[in-house]
């Protein structure tokens, strides 16, 4: 593996045993970035998709909206026609022996209907019976033949009144009507000059109906397309401003968090600088003067007291101590100046002097992909565990990688950090027995977005796994 190294001990690694069980302490995987704002363009040209499959679906609808009111139109206009031919053209042509079969009857009534009746945009005519019987028909091979009248037309009989429909040509009366087409059926009560009923029946040409269809057509889809356009010529332009808007509210939230994490720096250097210029400097000095103290105390031969000043004075080396510790958690001089690769060697220096064998690989690549702020974060991380590692693991050896993982797109950047320790059971990982340290890493590498992972197992060591985002975007 390339990359700054620094090895104490053998070159391979720590074999981490496959049976051992992971366990997720933060999963930044599931929090998915932020879409990114679609570019105007873009926006319009969806916008003008959508407002194309909405205008299919109305046409679609409308289609059929228009189908149904022409053909329910047409099919009044039928049935209005059709009165008015029963009444002044074929009642008055009826004759008593049309019911008894005569030629000269039917003839008669025959030129009435082919002059007069025909030319109307009707296909068909026939007289019944109420009892089903053909007396005319201008197809002569139904007159004489019986059907049973459909319930419809029996009610017209019944209730004299007209009645109109679009054609069941399915039908035994309508054999000789099949083969052209859909037709219009309209049927009505007629009376011979001595009283009796018959029921006169017409079928008009369906494309009256279309050539209707039509005329609504062309008018409902100009105005329809001409609303249509205009919804898109007054939205383009707000919702190009609505995008621009979004995107500088982005720009500006983006610019507000470098602040905050530029902020943040700034006042962990503050704090550190007065830490050091302050406490610190003044528990020196006073850890200095109880020293002496304890060297006049002892030379007056008081050794009682001498050894009690000498416990306060190592008391207060090892406050200077730990808050030399404190400041470089809060702002590590190495990691400012010369890097994470250096912080990182000089975290794990100590342990060297312990005895220890560590091997650091970090990799330049990994480490570019990382902003400042996600590199407090490795740092802090492998702080924890290397302390971990000397406090409870009684480990003689360590292995620390920070390396590009392409295996994880979304978390490209990951570090590792094993030991050959005691390891702890798979039922107590350090963040469930009171760590605190764990705990806030945990919550760091939960806001950064990053997955914290731990196994261990009884005398298997602890392997930790932090997997990060490229560019330390924060989400």
């Amino acid at each position: 593996m390339t990359g700054d190294r620094q090895r104490t001990g053998t070159a391979d690694t720590i074999p981490v045993p496959v049976a051992l069980r992971w366990t997720t302490l933060a999963d930044g995987a599931a929090r998915d970035p932020e879409p990114p704002l679609p570019q105007p363009r873009r926006m319009i040209a969806q916008l003008a998709l959508a407002a194309g499959a909405v205008f299919v679906l109305i046409m679609l609808a409308s289609s059929w909206a228009v189908s149904r009111l022409a053909e329910r139109e047409a099919v009044n206009d039928t049935a209005n026609t059709t009165n008015l031919l029963a009444m002044s053209v074929v009642q008055p042509a009826l004759r008593d022996a049309l019911l008894t079969g005569d030629p000269a009857a039917y003839d008669d009534l025959d030129r009435v209907v082919r002059r007069n009746v025909l030319p109307n945009g009707i296909v068909r005519v026939k007289l019944w019976t109420p009892d089903g019987l053909v007396v005319y028909a201008d197809e002569r091979r139904l007159v004489g033949q019986r059907f049973p009248l459909a319930p419809e037309q029996l009610d017209a009989l019944a209730s004299p009144r007209t009645k109109a429909e679009v054609s069941n040509l399915a039908r035994s009366e309508n054999q000789f009507e099949r083969g052209g087409g859909r037709l219009l059926e309209v049927y009505r009560p007629v009376w011979t000059p001595s009283g009796a009923e018959l029921l006169f029946e017409v079928y008009g040409d369906y494309a009256s109906v279309e050539t209707r269809a039509q005329g609504l057509w062309r008018g409902f889809a100009g105005l329809l397309t001409t609303s249509l356009l205009l919804m898109l010529v007054l939205l383009a332009p707000i919702l190009w401003r609505l995008i621009e808007r979004l995107g500088a509210a982005q720009r500006q939230r983006e610019q507000l968090m470098r602040t905050a994490v530029d902020a943040s720096e700034l006042e962990r250097r503050r704090i550190a600088a007065d830490l050091h210029d302050g406490p610190v400097q003044d528990l020196v000095a006073s850890s200095l003067v109880v020293a002496g103290a304890v060297e006049s105390v002892r030379a007056e031969g008081r050794e009682q007291l001498a050894n009690r000043l000498a416990q306060v004075a190592g008391t207060v080396r090892s406050s200077v101590a730990s808050l030399r510790s404190l400041l470089v958690d809060l702002y590590p001089a190495s990691l400012a100046a010369a890097g994470l690769a250096a912080a990182l060697t000089d975290l794990t220096r100590p342990l060297a002097a312990r005895g220890v064998q560590v091997d650091l690989r970090t990799e330049p690549a990994a480490v570019g992909r990382l902003h400042e702020t996600v590199q407090q974060i490795v740092y802090r991380v492998t702080r924890e565990c290397l302390g971990n590692v000397v406090r409870h693991a009684g480990a003689t050896r360590v292995d620390v990688a920070l390396a590009h993982d392409p295996t994880h797109p979304t978390h490209p950047v990951l570090l590792t950090i094993d030991d050959d320790g005691a390891g702890f059971g798979p039922g107590a990982p350090p963040v469930t027995e009171g760590h605190f340290g764990t705990r806030v890493l945990t919550d760091l590498a939960r806001e950064a977005g990053a997955v914290l992972e731990v196994a261990a197992a009884p005398g298997a060591g602890v392997h930790w796994r932090l997997r990060l985002r490229a560019d330390g975007a924060r989400r």
